[in-house]
């Protein structure tokens, strides 16, 4: 039987739709968080959480040198706050003291790849031997599961994210950037911090930026004192349930078509 033209296109397009709709949900089942710009579709990292309550999650990213360290995890303790430590393997392996240190504070670590290098140049095999081994060098000291992963840079692409989401990481970059690494004032970073935050931030500082732990009192005691509550990052995501916008805000859905 032959069709008319305009039924050949209908079909055709019928047909792509399902393909489309059949892609969609391949993604959605690796965890991988998709927008639409345009006609296409993008893979896209955490960047913060729409939050009912008043709950956000401060970061840091540790690279380079551990001079601050301590400082950091003394005003963390005497705020009785936890926060989230990306570590780069190298780092990890330098300092297993910090590592063992920073879990038994009760933070939490992701990782921060193996050689904090620009990944959306990588191959996907390249990707997940920078997160393997990574991962491993962090829970060879802590024994716990590494889930959370910081691209450096916060450069990433699809295959980056979609890599890590497959291999059961979650991709996380940051709503608010306190630009530590600059060596801005204690006042400057408190300021940068404080005028940006809302229910659901996530904060990026650094383990051993200049003036960080200097900072980090002002902050916590204002955001407290605001009525905020610093969790780990873990704690802050959803895990099902859920959709990012084109912002890469994660949102709480009852139902994620």
């Amino acid at each position: 039987m032959k069709f008319p033209f305009k039924n050949k296109n209908t079909g055709f397009c019928l047909g792509f739709s399902c393909l489309a709709l059949a892609g969609l949900i391949a993604l959605k089942e690796t965890g991988a968080y998709v927008v639409y710009y345009g006609e296409t579709v993008r893979s896209l990292p955490i960047y913060c959480v729409e939050r009912e309550d008043k709950k956000i999650a401060i970061s840091f990213d540790c690279a380079w040198g551990t001079e601050h360290t301590d400082a950091i995890l003394s005003a963390l303790k005497e705020h009785s706050v936890t926060a989230t430590f990306f570590m780069v393997e190298f780092w990890a392996k330098k300092y297993p003291e910090y590592v063992k240190k920073i879990d038994e504070s009760g933070c939490e670590i992701g990782t921060h790849s193996a050689t904090h290098s620009y990944m959306s140049k990588m191959n996907e095999a390249e990707i997940k031997k920078e997160l393997e081994s990574s991962s491993r060098a962090i829970e060879e000291v802590t024994g716990k599961k590494v889930e959370l992963f910081r691209p450096p840079y916060g450069d990433y692409d699809d295959l980056v994210v979609e890599t890590a989401s497959a291999m059961g990481l979650y991709t996380i970059q940051w709503s608010v950037d306190s630009l530590d690494w600059k060596d801005l004032s204690a006042t400057d970073i408190a300021m940068r911090i404080l005028s940006s935050v809302e229910p659901g931030s996530i904060i990026l500082c650094h383990n051993n930026g200049l003036h960080t732990a200097e900072a980090l009192p002002i902050v916590l005691d204002t955001l407290q004192n605001r009525g905020y509550e610093f969790v780990n990052i873990g704690s802050l995501i959803y895990r099902d349930g859920n959709k990012i916008d084109g912002t890469g805000k994660q949102l709480k859905m009852e139902e994620v078509v």
